[in-house]
């Protein structure tokens, strides 16, 4: 047996007394004192984490898990496994504290990955594998501290279900996709009416306030035009020819829907019988004839 040996960076070794554990040993040229301590032995690691079965390896190691099927809240099968990413942080316990690490490491990260799986519908499982991953690490970190390791990441690698229940969700994702168009379609089409219903609006309220502007513009020429019929000296007359003027513009209005029925007065007498107005000779009153003549 070795008494002086060289241990590679990230690398170290353990040495036991009269079977205790006695220190650990890191990089460098190394020995041990011959006949009282001996180097630990790792053989049941096989080739993980150690070289030659007594140097400890301290870099990030990858376990994968076997295949194992699990069964979903809503009791669906699905097979699993995954990837397990970890590292040695404290030799002591990484020897002391857990038989066959690696083994050890794999059955603890199998036994996360599937409780997790029970813990959630097929659909979540399927849409959330991130956040699955980041709990299973979470629930292995206690086991961790106690083995003197650390887990740095879990990767779940494969999902996968029944040829059955793989058909249904092809159905569910296709009824899914058509509920999707109908909807878009739907929202774009009340977003359609909703335009037109605003570009009619807009239209009303242009139309209403140019027909305001409009009546303004018609009240203020007729406020002139009787100002000026004021000012020549007729007001009766002016009075009665703007309300006979208003009178036969009403007609206009009424009769221009062809499917209207129009009734119209059959005499204008009473409408245009206002005093007309008269100068020199024909302003002289008249004779009235006796009753002889």
């Amino acid at each position: 047996m070795q008494l002086i040996y060289i241990v590679p960076q990230s690398h170290c070794v353990v040495l036991e007394r009269f079977g205790k554990f006695s220190r650990t040993q890191r990089a460098g040229i190394r020995f041990r004192l011959p006949l009282l301590e001996k180097i630990r032995y790792v053989d049941n690691w096989v080739d993980v984490a150690n070289k030659e079965g007594w140097i400890i390896e301290m870099t990030e190691q990858q376990t994968d898990t076997p295949s194992r099927q699990c069964h979903t809240k809503d009791n669906v099968p699905v097979t699993a496994n995954a990837s397990v990413y970890w590292r040695i942080t404290d030799p002591r316990r990484a020897i002391y504290e857990v038989d066959v690490l690696p083994v050890a490491v794999s059955d603890v990260a199998l036994n996360a990955l599937r409780s997790n799986i029970g813990a959630l519908e097929l659909d979540t499982v399927l849409s959330e594998r991130h956040e699955l991953n980041q709990k299973i690490a979470a629930q292995l970190s206690e086991t961790a501290k106690k083995w003197g390791i650390l887990f740095t990441r879990v990767e779940i690698q494969e999902l996968r279900t029944a040829e059955d229940v793989s058909a249904a969700m092809l159905q569910q994702m296709d009824a899914e996709r058509r509920r999707r168009a109908f909807v878009s379609e739907a929202e774009g089409k009340a977003a359609a009416q909703i335009k037109i219903a605003e570009a009619e609006k807009q239209a009303v309220i242009l139309r209403a306030q140019g027909r305001a502007k409009a009546l303004a513009l018609i009240a203020e020429a007729e406020s002139n035009y009787l100002e000026a019929l004021q000012k020549s000296g007729l007001t009766d007359g002016a009075m009665q020819a703007l309300i006979a003027q208003k009178y036969i513009d009403g007609f206009d209005t009424i009769s221009r829907n062809p499917a209207d029925k129009v009734f119209v007065p059959n005499s204008f007498t009473g409408l245009f019988s206002f005093p007309m107005p008269s100068s020199g000779a024909e302003n002289s009153p008249t004779e009235q004839p006796s009753a002889g003549e």
